[in-house]
């Protein structure tokens, strides 16, 4: 009888550990990610949603992948993909947890790291070059350079 008391302790103690993967325990299914950019004060989003402005730092789902966007009015806009790559926790996995904790991590998203950990966004000023379907650059700039040589203005039809 003391035995199978010992075995039903011991049971509840590890039931944690049978259903939730290693990496899930280790660094969750979350990441903090820090974004910085030159200059400060730019706009932050994360697939498409507005997240705060620079500097910050974002709490994201391990297990997918993100675009992140910055910007600043007079400033080219930086974008970068935050790309999801495997964590060391999926050989705790194997010898710890097996396959019911592999396959807990990989469904939750603790098994993956993101990349880069840290996004540091130098903002360039300058012009922005577009090709139309004539084969015209129309090129557009919130500074002007003084050497720059003035070759036509486009005019509004009357």
């Amino acid at each position: 009888m003391k035995l199978n008391r010992k075995f039903q302790i011991l049971a509840i103690l590890a039931m944690p550990f049978l259903f939730s993967g290693c990496a899930s325990i280790m660094h969750g299914t979350t990441q903090q990610i820090g974004v910085s950019s030159s200059p400060s004060g730019a706009k932050v989003t994360v697939n498409g949603q507005q997240k705060g402005k620079t500097p910050v730092i974002l709490d994201l789902k391990r297990g997918e992948n993100h675009v992140l966007k910055i910007e600043l009015y007079g400033y080219l806009p930086y974008e970068t993909t935050l790309t999801k790559k495997v964590s060391g926790w999926v050989w705790g996995n194997v010898v710890a947890g097996g396959l019911i904790g592999l396959a807990v991590d990989a469904i939750s998203g603790g098994l993956y790291n993101l990349t880069p950990e840290q996004v540091q966004a130098n903002l360039a000023k300058g012009a922005q070059m577009q090709l139309d379907e004539n084969g015209l650059y129309v090129m557009t700039t919130f500074e002007v350079d003084p050497e720059w040589t003035k070759v036509g203005q486009l005019a509004k039809r009357q």
